[in-house]
């Protein structure tokens, strides 16, 4: 086929179908062992008409090479109009690059006349490597009878035969079991939900999260008041006259299928409403005859006795159960999720039932109102990136940042609208300013808006019109179950490798040797200040790895 384009671009481009974002081709990087290393080839056939294309790769690490073909995904909103800077590379509805659409070993990809398309190559560099230079050399031929090669080309991975050290931040994209049962109409914690949590939890890990959401009740999250979303309480209540007992079969299963696939962490879902504690979440008992009923929801005001006796007799018995299988040092527990000064004084009284009942453990909570840490109601206090600075100007301790869909100007976060270094950016934000860990809302949110119904994601990407398209979910729900990754998430991943090269570097160098050399590559780097271009993220990692190899 005449004048068939292929660009090879590194995991920062953006590939619509018309045009390229960041078109600076590359041919070679760097990565340790144990890292996922990603580059794309964008291909566009001139001329009239359609191929089928035949991709084949040769290289030493072929059994640790993954495909992807990148697709489209729909966004009616992209960006708030009312809200947003100029750091986007497109506000108007249309589709997006964003699904990595696994492909099999040898495949064949539609490539359509004068459109950009893009395969995603992923490379998971082995543990115990022992390094050097290895060639990765892709061929596009045709499937036609006459196999003509329309391009061939090849990338030079250079591996540091060193692996990057265990990530120390904590991590966590709340991870919604009901949307999985919902989408895919699996009984809840039945074997087939469970092995969808299983395949999900593998996703999950491998793309670099290590701190989990556990509902021991449904979460009460994005949820409209007087609604309910599917139960998904790992914790069986029983009540018997005034007296309750509790059943940890579930929330066990539960903790070791996620401590099995890597999980170090755990979020005890939260014990009273969201944005202010002002209602208990919902909780369902079987009564003495095995009949379930609910025992709270909306119509339980947070501070009710009911309420309040419920959670003296739960929490002591919670935590003896977290201790008694040694994870209560690695759990942390929510009040409410994003309350604000309004609500400070209901979040405080939420607060002391939950410290008096449960004798210790570390509270965490989205809070961005500095009152909040300055009064101690949060141990761990999530402040959210374009907040953030008063928290780091005034030596706040143990603090970790999030961003959803209110953090639109200046600062990081993953909208498909936004360029990918715009993504990947936080990981050298958060070592610079000794973040301790980073949550996220929606690792898979498949609902509308208040979870009003349950959405295809494949075709609403912005929870009905509410949120912009890439912040309620970072993947795919896959026809064999499981999940299919983004580039937002690869990307990310990519932030956290980024974060556990420094902690190397500072290993080697020291601590204000780290400092230095994250201010000679990126300047004065705050959370709303930041270079805006895909080179300083490339190219200072490249710098990173060098300093780092000549050390080993």
């Amino acid at each position: 086929m005449e004048n068939f384009e292929v660009k090879m671009l590194s995991s920062l481009s953006k590939v619509f179908p018309e045009e390229i974002y960041d078109k600076r081709e590359i041919s070679a990087g760097t990565s340790f062992c144990g890292e996922i290393y990603s580059f794309q080839l964008a291909y566009r056939p001139g001329g009239i008409g359609r191929a089928r294309v035949k991709v084949k790769v040769e290289s030493a690490l072929r059994e640790h090479i993954l495909l992807f073909e990148v697709e489209n995904a729909p966004s009616l909103l992209p960006a708030y109009p009312e809200s947003r800077d100029g750091d986007y590379l497109k506000t108007s509805p249309g589709l997006y690059p964003d699904i990595l659409n696994p492909l099999p070993e040898s495949p064949a990809l539609t490539a359509v006349n004068n459109v950009w398309k893009s395969l995603w190559v992923m490379v998971n560099v082995p543990e115990g490597h022992r390094g050097g230079e290895i060639p990765i050399t892709i061929t596009f031929e045709d499937c036609g009878g006459n196999k003509s090669v329309f391009w061939t080309g090849t990338f030079t991975l250079g591996v540091i035969g060193a692996p990057l050290p265990e990530n120390e931040l904590f991590c966590t994209e709340w991870f919604h079991c009901d949307c999985l049962a919902d989408y895919y109409g699996a009984k809840v914690f039945s074997g087939d939900h469970w092995r969808i949590i299983d395949n999900y939890l593998k996703n999950y890990v491998m793309f670099g999260m290590n701190t989990l959401l556990t509902p021991v009740f449904t979460p009460p999250l994005d949820t409209a008041v007087g609604g309910s979303r599917t139960t998904v309480q790992l914790v069986k209540v029983t009540q018997n006259g005034g007296d309750y007992s509790f059943d940890f079969t579930l929330l066990k299963k539960f903790i070791e299928t996620a401590k099995r696939r890597g999980i170090k962490a755990f979020e005890v879902s939260h014990l009273f409403s969201q944005w202010g504690a002002a209602f208990a979440p919902k909780v369902m008992a079987f009564d003495e005859q095995g009949g379930e009923k609910q025992l709270f929801g909306w119509g339980t005001p947070a501070l009710s006795f009911e309420y309040k006796e419920f959670l003296g007799a739960f929490l002591p018995k919670l935590k003896r159960f977290l201790s008694d299988i040694g994870v209560f040092e690695q759990s942390f527990f929510h009040i409410s999720d994003e309350p604000n000064n309004k609500s400070i004084e209901s979040y405080s009284s939420a607060k002391k039932v939950v410290s008096s009942a449960l004798g210790g453990g570390k509270i965490i909570d989205a809070v961005s109102e500095y009152p909040f840490y300055e009064k101690g109601l949060v141990d761990n206090i999530v402040a959210a990136n374009d907040r953030i600075d008063e928290f780091i100007e005034k030596g706040a301790k143990n603090l970790w940042t999030y961003y959803c869909c209110g953090q639109t100007r200046l600062v990081s976060n993953r909208f498909m609208a936004m360029p990918s270094y715009r993504n990947r950016i936080l990981g050298v934000q958060m070592f610079r300013h000794d973040v301790k860990g980073f949550l996220h809302w929606g690792y898979n949110f498949w609902n509308s808006m208040l979870s009003l119904f349950p959405i295809d994601p494949y075709r609403v990407t912005d929870a009905d019109g509410a949120f912009p398209s890439g912040d309620a979910f970072l993947v795919y729900p896959g026809k064999d179950k499981t999940a299919v990754p983004s580039i937002r998430q690869v990307v990310f991943n990519e932030a956290l490798q980024d974060y556990r090269a420094l902690s190397l570097y500072r290993a080697l160098y020291g601590g204000e040797a780290a400092e230095r050399k994250v201010d000679t590559l990126f300047g004065n780097l705050s959370f709303k200040e930041y270079p805006k271009t895909p080179e300083n993220l490339i190219l200072g990692r490249e710098s990173l790895n060098r300093d780092i190899a000549s050390r080993l």
